[in-house]
């Protein structure tokens, strides 16, 4: 017989009930990463690796090292190369973003985004938070554009990096939060971009247009219809600047 909260009942029992009682499932490991650290940041990490893993397999299936993924043809038709993009590739502007050139930038910037990206997805919630990201990517993107090399290709989430270190130092003032780490990290970075390979440029768009959509979704609080307004218009400012604005006359 076995104890029970009045009295015993037989094992037999005990098995009958116990069989009718549903047991919680342990979540995945995935619903349990989107749960720490924010189901967007989890899934834009999921896709650039997957896109890692992609141009990988295209560069050794024309005898490149996969490592070397920048030689894969997949890579060279989604990088931003600004006179393409021009000449009507306007996909490159998005896809560039998801590209990284080898498992180090890779590795960095999925680190930095982990760090980063968490946090600010939790300040915005999610659909804010995953506009700023685009914005900022698109934000990089408009930079390499009007001033980049016309022929020179150009790939990374680096740009929507600094696009979230812009929203989370829009977030702390509006906190009245101090800034100096920050801005001790942001100064450390920009000094960073100015390493040969490195684009300064689409650094500092990144970085200026995730200020400027943070600050709409800040200034325009408890507004929602204002805030997708701003956004919207944010965002195709920058896309119409992109695809209109000659790149050999800005250079010009």
């Amino acid at each position: 017989m076995t104890p029970a909260s009045v009295g015993f009942q037989c094992p037999a029992c005990v098995r009958e009930g116990q069989a009718g009682v549903r047991r919680p499932r342990r979540p995945s490991a995935l619903r349990r990463a989107s749960g720490r650290f924010g189901a967007v940041t989890v899934s834009l990490i999921g896709l650039n690796v997957a896109m890692f893993v992609a141009t990988a397999v295209s560069a050794g299936l024309v005898g490149a090292n996969p490592l070397d993924n920048q030689f894969s043809p997949l890579f060279a038709r989604l990088a931003q190369i600004p006179i393409l993009v021009e000449l009507g590739e306007d996909w490159r502007l998005l896809t560039a973003a998801f590209l990284h050139i080898g498992l180090v930038h890779l590795v960095l910037n999925m680190l930095a985004l982990l760090v980063f990206g968490s946090e600010l997805e939790r300040q915005l919630g999610r659909w804010r938070y995953l506009v700023v990201y685009l914005v900022s990517l698109l934000g990089g993107a408009v930079a390499l554009q009007l001033f980049g090399d016309p022929g020179r290709a150009v790939a990374g989430a680096s740009a929507a990096i600094y696009g979230l270190l812009g929203g989370l130092a829009v977030v702390m003032i509006a906190r009245k939060q101090d800034l100096r780490g920050l801005l001790t990290l942001l100064a450390i970075n920009v000094v960073i971009s100015f390493l040969p390979g490195v684009s300064l440029l689409g650094h500092l768009g990144g970085l200026v247009a995730g200020f400027a959509a943070t600050a709409v979704v800040v200034l325009a609080r408890r507004r929602t219809e204002l805030q997708v307004l701003g956004l919207m218009l944010l965002a195709a400012a920058l896309a119409v600047v992109a695809l209109t604005v000659p790149t050999l006359v800005v250079l010009g």
